[in-house]
């Protein structure tokens, strides 16, 4: 531990200590620690990924910007993290996915795939999605390759399973 971080700590307790009234003598730990334990919420029951398996009809709309056009696709999901595909319109090839699941959260990362918002530009897009009873939701995030600088675009997604 560094001398600023000691430091920061013992100014801290110092400040801490000041503040208590002469004839308020509790214990601050334990305080800070009642007050930790009381606002710390359970954690989201996870998810299997057997719940959300099938096809699903996605769309992902831009979060600013002029261009709110959406982007429609169709997820393929399994009962593991493997065979994970997202399949745009007229494209022979789907773009495979790479899966993870934490909590209540899916996280998908695609492999390099030609975008379909920007033609002749290479993209990569990760999401985190969530199901909301019979939809699911989410934030992506496209990183298109381009000669400058990294060029991101947020997206809000949301699906449904398809018929």
């Amino acid at each position: 531990m560094g001398t600023a971080h000691r430091f920061g700590i013992c100014c801290c307790v110092a400040v801490v200590a000041g503040c208590a009234k002469a004839g308020d003598r509790t214990d601050t730990a334990a305080a800070v620690d009642t007050a930790a334990a009381t606002t710390t919420a359970p954690p989201p029951a996870s998810l299997s990924l057997a719940d959300v398996a099938g096809k699903w009809q996605m769309r992902s709309i831009p979060e600013d910007g002029q261009d709110t056009t959406a982007t429609q696709y169709v997820l393929t999901a399994t009962p593991d993290t493997t065979g994970w595909t997202i399949a745009f319109p007229n494209r022979r090839q789907p773009v495979r996915l790479h899966v993870s699941v934490n909590g209540d959260s899916i996280m998908t990362r695609t492999e390099p795939y030609e975008s379909a918002r920007r033609k002749g530009v290479q993209a990569v897009t990760e999401s985190v999605l969530r199901q909301q009873g019979s939809t699911l939701v989410g934030r992506s995030v496209a990183h298109y390759r381009t000669r400058g600088a990294d060029s991101v675009l947020r997206l809000r997604s949301e699906g449904t399973r398809a018929p």
